[in-house]
């Protein structure tokens, strides 16, 4: 097997099996509009970034009560805005960088002064990973604050339709040489914390360009997956569920509400607050996309390259909401020179990697450490959701007193959370020159208090992690016959 042809493979097979409905056909002509994911095919092979980019624009679903959002009832949408040392726009305005491009071994990318109007060469590339950004004058509600910049990561591979690879994943044998673009995967950084990004992985039923649900004054996005203006826990998003923001518009009155997402937190979405992309002519979304919004309006957005974080000095007050999604001289060029590299970077984001250090009390002090059950992996469990980690402890005299837990919690982000531990602890004591020890087995249940400290005036603490908080327990000892009961408080860093 080739080189190149093995990339494909790893691209494509940490996936699920691709093609869907095209998977039935075996001739041609190749109906590559089926194929999972799909936002452009065609024999070109040479396009600019500019226009790669707008094959991929997602459509911006707002709430009916978006402040700002018209000028006067029933007028034209008018956010999001162009940054303000930009020029203006004619219409609402959203903006793209391309993070990161894969070329195979050997390849090389010719630069253009202006990085939108760099040309690549589909052979040349394996995978590309694509952010959008929209700017809004200020978020309100809790934490309510001048500027905000909420953004979108769009992962997408390039096959060609004459690749054995092709072929075993769609199941069409193409007469005709083609390349094929195709979304794999969707991160809308709700918040801008990883745990609570919605992300989706394209399946048979996304519909594509991606809807992004834009939540009323706070303006974080969630994916929605079939374009119907719901989100929905679970569908929606494919990655920790339990954690992932959604659409909560209700967080707009300042008020602190339940840890986890709830349907009443989202408003019914109309069509006519739809803002959508700029797609080129070809595009091969076109034709659905206008019969899905049928009559409706189809207000669009001007496109415009990210311009360098440096220029928002000019600004104040923006600067920090750039300098973190900035890229000098955007692409960064990668190669692919392994099958291994390209399916990490496909899998990227599926698991979490964390661990918690706390100060640890049950009568005697002590340290608490948690891991992944996997150590360097995170575990979700199976249909509930949530993890499974290993909680370790020693306490006492000279950290003479160990104990390990496997541990469960709904989630690694709410602010009120509540977690359940069984394992064993070992006690060792020292009595009148006699050491004795016991093992028993232990049981512990609680509740965990999680703050962000990232925007308080501790953030200075969220160098190490966002995360600290204040777990309270009560711990028994004794498997059917409870020997003691004992409460344990733990204060610490870290999502555990």
């Amino acid at each position: 097997m080739g080189r190149a042809l093995g990339l494909v493979l790893a691209v494509l097979a940490s996936q699920p099996a691709w093609g869907g409905e095209a998977r039935a056909a075996q001739a041609a002509p190749c109906r590559l509009s089926a194929v999972r994911g799909v936002i452009w095919h065609g024999a070109q092979t040479v396009l600019p970034l500019s226009r790669l980019a707008a094959y991929a624009a997602p459509v911006y679903w707002f709430s009916p009560d978006e402040p700002g959002l018209r000028a006067e009832e029933g007028g034209e949408l008018q956010l999001p805005i162009a940054l303000p040392f930009e020029p203006p726009g004619t219409t609402p305005v959203v903006y793209y960088q391309f993070g990161e491009l894969t070329l195979r071994e050997g390849a090389h990318l010719q630069r253009n002064a202006d990085p939108a109007q760099t040309q690549v060469d589909l052979r040349d590339v394996v995978s590309f990973r694509l952010h959008f950004y929209a700017y809004f004058p200020t978020e309100q509600g809790v934490g309510a604050h001048e500027h905000d910049v909420e953004g979108a990561e769009f992962k997408a591979v390039v096959l060609s339709t004459q690749g054995d690879a092709f072929h075993e994943l769609t199941g069409m044998r193409c007469s005709t040489p083609e390349w094929v673009v195709a979304i794999t995967r969707v991160s809308a950084k709700a918040h801008g914390l990883f745990w609570f990004w919605n992300i989706s992985d394209t399946t048979d039923e996304t519909r594509l360009p991606m809807h992004l649900l834009v939540e009323e004054g706070k303006h974080a996005l969630a994916t929605d997956k079939n374009s119907d203006g719901y989100y929905t826990p679970g569908y929606d998003v494919s990655q920790h569920l339990n954690d992932a923001w959604g659409v909560r518009d209700a967080t707009r009155s300042g008020l602190l509400f339940s840890g986890g997402y709830q349907a009443w937190m989202s408003k019914v979405r109309r069509p006519e607050d739809r803002l959508f992309p700029p797609l080129p002519e070809d595009s091969p979304l076109r034709a659905a996309l206008a019969r899905r919004v049928g009559d409706a309006p189809m207000p669009r957005y001007a496109l415009r390259p990210l311009p360098p974080a440096e220029r928002a000095r000019s600004v104040r007050g923006l600067y920090p909401f750039l300098k973190d999604k900035d890229v000098p001289d955007w692409p960064v060029v990668q190669e692919a020179s392994s099958l291994d590299e390209v399916a990490e970077w496909l899998e990227e984001g599926q698991s979490l990697r964390s661990l918690s250090l706390s100060l640890y009390s049950d009568g005697a002090l002590g340290a608490s450490l948690v891991v992944p059950l996997l150590l360097v992996r995170n575990v979700e469990a199976p249909i509930a959701g949530g993890y499974l980690v290993h909680r370790v402890y020693l306490k006492d005299h000279a950290f003479r007193d160990f104990g390990w837990m496997l541990m469960y919690t709904p989630s690694a982000s709410r602010w009120f959370d509540t977690y359940f531990a069984a394992g064993v602890e070992r006690d060792r004591e020292e009595l009148d020159g006699q050491r004795t020890s016991r093992t028993s087995f232990v049981l512990e249940t609680g509740v965990k208090l999680r703050v962000n400290l990232s925007r308080s005036p501790l953030r200075f603490l969220s160098v190490l992690t966002p995360f600290w908080g204040v777990r309270f327990g009560l711990k028994n000892y004794g498997f059917q016959d409870i020997d003691r009961l004992t409460y344990v408080l733990e204060v610490g860093a870290g999502v555990w």
